[in-house]
This record gives structure tokens, sequence and C-alpha cells, in this order.
């Protein structure tokens, strides 16, 4: 009996030691700052980036969300703030009074990171969006204003999102207030090539679209307008431009009114980004959270668990 007591013991042990081996992230994976709208990207360089907006401790709305920061980590547990990129301050043709730096988004081609981000022109903030393009030789500094992309932007159109395809071509999804729109950009990443055109086939539009590809088929994700709690709905095409069929919800609420997102594949496993407020308890205090993603036999997404241990 001793040794039966004995084996169990140390079997107990072994599964304790085991256990606290293991790391994981815990939900929010950002902690030390207020962040949301994250958009994640796989650099050459092997790491994820999170490319977030930052709301601005205390808060007094939506207006005061200013000096972006970048996030990186090479094994989903660790993650380094690499510190503020862009401020208002640094916007020449922006809003006066500064502020309103909400959801951002980064692509890279032909060696140069582009950042891309909404940022009111005159004081009358909603009538006068524009997407702000920065530009950098690295993917978390040294980024400067190059002006704003001429042809797009105007009432509650924000959260822009640039996805580059295989064949090198790069796409701008972007839209609020219940309008989508999509279009192709030139070669030179700041100018749109053609006309923009509305997203057809989607249902519930709100605000923050995402754009990637899995099988060569395109997906659309974006926030709903579920009444003070938003969620994450998708659509699949063939094109990058759709037409869209859409296919359902697969983040449901947070706990926040707004919700915005990303999916982005990472060393073999899909991963959904998004933020709640856990930690403030205010919607406009938000944090990153991230959580495994997994799709059906046909591609279709199934829905996100919410934890708050999050990934190992």
């Amino acid at each position: 009996m001793n040794r039966k007591i004995l084996i169990s013991s140390l079997f107990m042990c072994a599964l304790c030691v085991l256990s606290t081996s293991i790391s994981w992230a815990k939900n929010p994976i950002i902690t030390h700052i207020y962040t949301a709208d994250p958009s994640a990207h796989v650099w050459k360089d092997g790491r994820l980036y999170i490319y977030a907006s930052h709301d601005v401790d205390p808060p007094r709305g939506c207006d005061l969300m200013d000096r972006y920061h970048v996030f990186s980590t090479d094994d989903m547990v660790n993650w380094k703030d690499h510190g503020e990129i862009l401020n208002s301050g640094q916007v020449e043709w922006g809003r006066p009074e500064g502020g309103f730096m909400w959801a951002p988004d980064c692509a890279y081609k032909n060696g140069t990171y582009y950042y891309y981000f909404p940022h009111p022109s005159g004081s009358d903030w909603n009538n006068t969006w524009k997407i702000g393009v920065a530009t950098s030789k690295k993917p978390a500094s040294d980024f400067k204003s190059q002006g704003y992309i001429k042809s797009v932007g105007g009432f509650a159109m924000i959260d822009p999102c640039v996805f580059v395809d295989g064949d090198g071509q790069a796409y701008l999804i972007y839209g609020g207030g219940s309008k989508c729109q999509g279009g192709k950009l030139k070669e030179n990443m700041v100018e749109i090539d053609g006309e923009m055109k509305d997203m057809t086939g989607l249902i519930d539009f709100h605000e923050a679209a995402w754009l990637f590809k899995r099988n060569g088929i395109y997906y659309l994700t974006y926030a709903d307008n579920n009444p003070r709690q938003n969620q994450l709905r998708y659509a699949m095409s063939k094109s990058p431009l759709g037409p869209w069929e859409h296919k359902g919800i697969y983040l449901e609420p947070t706990g926040c009114d707004t919700s915005h997102g990303s999916v982005v594949e990472y060393k073999g496993q899909w991963y959904a980004f998004y933020h709640n407020q856990s930690i403030s308890g205010k919607g406009n205090l938000r944090s990153v959270c991230v959580d495994k993603l997994f799709f059906n036999a046909d591609g279709t997404i199934k829905t996100v668990v919410q934890t708050t241990r999050g990934v190992k």
C-alpha cells in the first residue's frame, strides 16, 4: 500500500512539474497599455507583428485614441512592445486638435513597409476621414508620414485593410457606417488603380474589414451592427473583391460595444486576434487578445472559443 501511495505521489508531482513547464499567453496578451483593433501580420523575419490602435488612459471617448505602438512575438507567448511609431502630431495634413488615430493596418512590398491609418483632416471629424500612409524600411520603427490616399475617405469611411496577394497585387478594403468598399492599389501602394467598388453579398456590415486568403479562397471578416455588442462576421469569395457569400458569425461578442479583429496563420496554426475590456471594464479602454482559429472541411470557420488562458 505504501508503495502504491508513493508511486501515485510521484506521478502527481510529475504532472505538476509538467504543467508548470508549459508556457501560456494569458488573455489579454498586452496589459501594460490599452490596445484595440489588432492587425496581425507575419513578415520575412519570421516574427508575428500586431499593429493596434491605442486607447489613451484616462479616456474621454474615441477621440483621444493616438500614439500607435507595434508588438511582436516569435512564440505566441512573449510579446515585445517596440514602442510608439506614429502619433497625430506627426500627421501634417491631419485634424488640428489631433487624436482620432483609429484602427490601422500594415503591408509589405518591394522592401518597404506601408502603414495605413484612418484620421480626419478637419475638426468636423466624421465627415473628413482620410486614409493616411506612413512608410519605413523596418517593420516596427522609423515610420514617416507620406500623406494620404487620394480619392478615398469621407463620411465614416475608416478601418483600412491592405492585402497583398500572391501575384503581388495589393488591395484596399475599408469602410464604416454600413458601407464597405474595395479596390486595387497601384504599384506605389499609395494610389488607387481604377475605381473603388461596393462589396456585395455582405450581411449587416458595420466596420472593421479584414481580408485574408486560405487554400485559394478569400475571406472578408467584419464587425456587424449587433446593438452595443458587435460580433465578427465573415464572407467567402473566389475573388479578393467579391462578390461575397455571407457565412455567419465566427467571433461572438467580447464584452465591448465594438469588435475588431484579424486572422493570420503562424507556424502552421491559424489565430484570431480581437479585443475585449476585461482589464478596465470600460469599452474605451480595451485590450488585445488572441485565440486559436479552426476551419471546417468545407473551408467555413468554426466559432472561436474565447479564453482567458490564451494560446501556448
